[in-house]
């Protein structure tokens, strides 16, 4: 009888780390109530997972967050958890509610927080935030997304983000349309879905390619 054949070593194969992204929602509304800027923001995350994204997604509100420019303001503080889970991704989606044209007073401060990372570099010298890619949500029922838009975008590129082309979605109510909540309507409309694939679509891709390609270092 032939003696056995040695078994041949296990393949350590090595397993690409996923593109992951988080959601930071800045509506006003604690869980559990229903949110127009969840739900558009659950849309964008599902679009995201078409594109093998793994998405988690944190409603701001619901954590105390302490005003400041800090990355850590002290006992309490609920930002340094959400910032280990944006720098931990590879993709940040920054969504709003619209307010008297303006975005949401927790979104401005998650800008006001996000200013911190100007001073956080890694051994070359390079911002914690270069080659991660930031997109936006917003929705309401006033008029104001392209100036929020400017707002998102100016403020997380100059914290480092990368926006990728059509880097935004956003849903604002018709006045004289019967629905003025994003959460009420009776479907999500196709122009918007669309645009919600071209923004993860978009996103996904630079996400990886910054991963595989960095910022060089000055």
């Amino acid at each position: 009888m032939a003696p056995e054949e040695d078994a041949m070593p296990e393949q350590k194969q090595d397993v690409p780390t996923p593109v992951r992204a988080v959601a930071l929602v800045c509506t006003l509304e604690p869980s559990p109530a229903e949110s127009s800027t969840q739900l558009l923001t659950d849309q964008v995350l599902e679009a995201l997972r078409g594109h093998g994204v793994e998405c988690r997604s944190v409603r701001v509100v619901d954590h105390d967050v302490k005003p400041g420019v800090e990355k850590d303001m002290g006992p309490g503080d609920a930002w340094p958890d959400i910032r280990r889970r944006i720098l931990a991704a590879n993709i940040l989606v920054l969504a709003t509610p619209t307010w008297m044209g303006q975005h949401s007073s927790v979104c401005q401060r998650v800008l006001e927080r996000l200013d911190a990372e100007l001073s956080e570099t890694d051994d070359e010298g390079r911002l914690l935030t270069y080659g991660k890619v930031a997109v936006g949500v917003v929705v309401g029922n006033e008029d104001g997304a392209h100036h929020i838009t400017g707002i998102l975008f100016q403020a997380l590129n100059d914290v480092g983000f990368t926006v990728p082309a059509q880097g935004v979605t956003y849903w604002h109510d018709d006045v004289k349309g019967e629905y003025r909540d994003y959460k009420d309507l009776p479907s999500a409309p196709a122009g918007v879905l669309e645009t919600n694939r071209t923004v993860a679509r978009h996103a996904a891709h630079l996400a990886r390619l910054l991963r595989h390609q960095p910022y060089p270092a000055g």
